[in-house]
């Protein structure tokens, strides 16, 4: 497999300008030749689509959902890192690009990294002409708030409903160029396998999620935006459908999958409360502005919160990270926290959280002032527990969110199977080891609006593409496989549910490859994993037909690729033998409970490749030019 990240020359600052400028471009008159399929409707798979299709591509968009402004970014709540630096406290390019690679551990590439903080200041005004509403200060500028490892005011909201209002201002850009022709959308329609045609990628064979017909599309070009794989752990802050299958099915054709390990707990969710759960929920880090974060000093204190004294409060993050406080980075929020509960301290009926409090923010501010800006988030929150926040604090408690782990790409965002493109969740590129707060939004954005339209455009203009029709033997033959794939799911032993088996496997996922990891979890996990995927594959219940209306068998083929997913992370994190970012192994940290990096053997990207003989481990290495590589310190 050959990495070529593809960087410009000259320095950081430059790049991408000099190389917009070496871009080969596709005339005006010839775009309308070109078609380009991009699945996913979120953030970048909206943007990218309602972009491409108003520079005069022929666009074919497909989400599993009844329509694309159900894409699960609709669920972001807190905000959208920018450097504009309108509170004037020191931020710029350079510093969210900084904060950027430091909250990655260092594992992220330089000159992604510092695209997308240079294009960060393009996204706002574009979303502020579509009409985003923005909070405004009084006086009428955008309104500003801080999130997790940063000390600068950054990140621009909607009350908690940031990525509502975004994805509401990219569907609508999107409907507009439905409305036109050029964009062609299918929704309820899943992608299940890439078709590769002479080495590149020319189409995808999808599903019908109405009707169970199988089809195939062909393209010039495919781009994916299906988000991230969170949904391999159970219970997850994602949405039910989210999963891993159109990137899967692309990793087994051939495109290399980078740091599959690499996924993210969110320290602020609301606890579990019973074993009949199917998902967990969010509540957005913006609440950390205000909120104080603290347990009983003493352990199995069952007082009701208003009891316990100051005195005998322990506000830990604050005490161990003075610096950053309750805005510490996720990954250490959330080891804290496991921390603290495992010792016997948590809060809560379960004793599995601890406590978000705002009763100083209440009394300092006033209880108007935090419900114009949490409002919603108190809303949902007594909706869902039965609590007042206002009176009594949130309990909390991290959960698995976001994957930093992806489709390997190069500076152009294709991945290493030509004319196959990741963008949004989908890639690896941007976040190294750990994604700070409200930088998710900014990717997916500047993914989808300014580079994937530059960037295709110049693969097009420089690749000789053969006119291929759906009946060309490569796509036959890739459709006969999804259906025998479906044929076997539905003449299994039907003993079981999949969502059974995706709970068996993603709590032994959560406890041994989540938070926290070692060689004795991880090993036992590459045991025990085979077997249980060997009875899912002879057990598993489907009923009804496939070619109909059939949910379970949607989430059956979901589920049988997270087994295969699992198993590649685990020899992930156990081949990467240092804590950084979340992947903290229990072996490789400081005396302080700190990760430890090993920069001297493992300053690269992991690329695992699909062959007949199992995953094979390639590596791109990683080199910092513009910053000084250092241990992270938010003390």
């Amino acid at each position: 497999m050959r990495l070529d990240p593809g960087i410009p020359e000259g320095p950081i600052h430059q790049k991408w300008q000099r190389h917009r400028f070496e871009m080969k471009l596709v005339n005006p008159a010839n775009k309308r030749k070109y078609s380009v399929i991009v699945v996913g409707t979120g953030l970048a798979g909206a943007a990218a689509a309602a972009s491409m299709g108003e520079l005069g591509y022929n666009v074919t968009s497909f989400c599993f959902q009844d329509s694309p402004r159900r894409a699960h970014s609709i669920a972001a709540q807190g905000g959208i890192n920018a450097a504009k630096n309108y509170r004037n406290d020191g931020d710029s390019v350079q510093r969210l690009f900084y904060d950027t690679i430091k909250g990655g551990d260092f594992r992220a590439r330089e000159s992604n990294v510092y695209r997308l903080a240079e294009l960060s200041v393009n996204i706002i005004d574009q979303c502020v002409a579509q009409g985003v509403p923005f909070a405004r200060e009084y006086d009428g500028h955008l309104a500003n708030r801080s999130f997790g490892g940063a000390q600068v005011s950054r990140t621009f909201y909607a009350r908690g409903q940031t990525g509502q209002q975004l994805l509401l201002g990219a569907c609508q850009a999107l409907a507009c160029q439905i409305a036109t022709g050029k964009v062609r959308m299918f929704p309820r329609t899943e992608m299940l396998d890439l078709v590769i045609v002479e080495g590149r990628a020319r189409g995808i064979v999808v599903r019908d999620l109405s009707t169970g017909e199988i089809s195939t599309h062909v393209a010039d070009a495919v781009v994916l935006a299906t988000g991230g794989y969170s949904n391999v752990f159970y219970l997850s802050t994602n949405a039910k459908g989210c999963n891993v299958t159109a990137i899967w099915r692309a990793w087994r054709r051939g495109a290399g999958f980078a740091n599959p390990c690499f996924t993210q707990i969110h320290p602020t969710c609301i606890p579990q409360s019973g074993d009949y759960q199917s998902k967990l929920t969010l509540m957005s880090e913006s609440l950390r502005n205000d909120g104080r974060i603290w347990v009983p000093k003493k352990a199995g204190d069952d007082r009701p919160a208003g009891a316990i004294p100051d005195e005998e409060r322990d506000y830990y993050l604050e005490r161990l990270y003075p610096a950053f406080g309750n805005l510490s980075p996720r990954d250490i929020a959330s080891r804290r926290a496991k921390e603290q509960v495992d010792a016997g301290r948590g809060v809560g009926p379960l004793r599995n959280g601890v406590n978000l409090d705002f009763s100083d923010a209440i009394r300092r501010l006033t209880r108007d002032v935090i419900e114009e800006r949490y409002g919603n988030l108190f809303d949902m929150y007594a909706r869902i527990t039965g609590e007042n926040p206002y009176e009594t604090p949130m309990r909390i408690y991290p959960a698995p969110h976001y994957t930093m782990g992806g489709l390997w790409v190069d500076y152009d965002l294709m991945t290493t199977v030509p004319g196959l493109f990741a963008i949004g969740e989908a890639n690896f590129s941007d976040h190294g080891a750990n994604r700070l707060g409200a930088s998710a939004l900014m990717q997916g954005l500047a993914d989808g609006y300014f580079i994937i339209p530059a960037t295709i455009g110049n693969y097009l203009a420089r690749t000789k593409l053969e006119r291929i029709e759906p009946s060309h033997p490569a796509f036959r033959d890739v459709e006969a496989e999804v259906q025998a794939r479906n044929r076997r799911l539905m003449e299994a032993g039907r003993k079981r549910t999949a969502t059974a088996f995706h709970r068996e496997l993603g709590m032994m996922m959560l406890d041994r490859c989540g938070m926290a990891r070692n060689k004795a979890g991880l090993e036992s996990l590459l045991a025990e994993i085979p077997r249980l995927k060997e009875r899912f594959w002879a057990e598993v219940n489907v009923p009804g037909e496939s070619k109909d209306l059939n949910q379970a068998l949607e989430v059956a083929g979901r589920v049988a690729d997270f087994f295969e997913l699992a198993e590649l992370m685990c020899l992930d994190a156990l081949a990467r033998e240092e804590s950084c970012g979340g992947h903290f192994r229990e072996e490789f940290q400081t005396d302080e409970g700190e990760a430890r990096r090993d920069d001297e053997r493992f300053s690269h990207v992991a690329v695992w490749e699909s062959t007949a003989d199992g995953p094979k481990r390639h590596i791109e290495p990683l080199t910092f030019e513009s910053v000084q590589m250092a241990q992270r310190s938010y003390k």
